[in-house]
């Protein structure tokens, strides 16, 4: 035993067999569906202490004005970390984009659980996916010196 451990008493016991009775309980009960666990997971997952957030600067949904007679016009998408902006059109065949200032870098089209799709940035930092998203995405950039995870957004 280390200093940081006390001897277990009768009282801690009892409460270890209680937490213990009511996890299992909650679990026959209402248990966490398989889908919100695996979310969870990747969630953490993404979780880099490195990663810089990109934050959404334009969004065609909402910045844009309409043009008449157009009905569907591609999503464009401008996210911005530090001097490093990402333009993103988003349509129903998938993603086409570019980084500048222009460079080469992996990027991961993050999706619901277990769906992350690697795309190559070329060294003018143009890139193209041609899985389009169909729910909530994000997109984690990885150039030579950091990484940078987009804000969430639904399709």
């Amino acid at each position: 035993m280390n200093g940081d451990e006390r001897p277990e008493g009768p009282e801690e016991f009892a409460d270890g067999l209680l937490e213990e009775e009511l996890r299992q309980a909650a679990a026959v009960l209402d248990p966490v569906p398989a889908e919100l666990v695996q979310a969870a997971l990747d969630a953490f997952a993404l979780h880099d202490l490195d990663a810089r957030l990109a934050e959404l600067t334009f969004d065609s949904l909402v910045d844009a004005l309409p043009v008449r007679g157009v009905t569907d016009a591609p999503r464009m998408l401008t996210f911005r970390a530090g001097e490093v902006t990402v333009d993103v059109e988003v349509t129903e065949e998938g993603l086409i984009g570019q980084l500048l200032p222009p460079q080469s870098a992996r990027i991961e089209v993050l999706g619901g659980p277990q769906t992350t799709h690697p795309v190559i940035a070329d060294p003018l930092g143009r890139f193209t996916s041609d899985a389009p998203p169909t729910g909530p995405f994000a997109l984690r950039l990885r150039t030579g010196a950091e990484v940078i995870v987009t804000e969430w957004l639904r399709a």
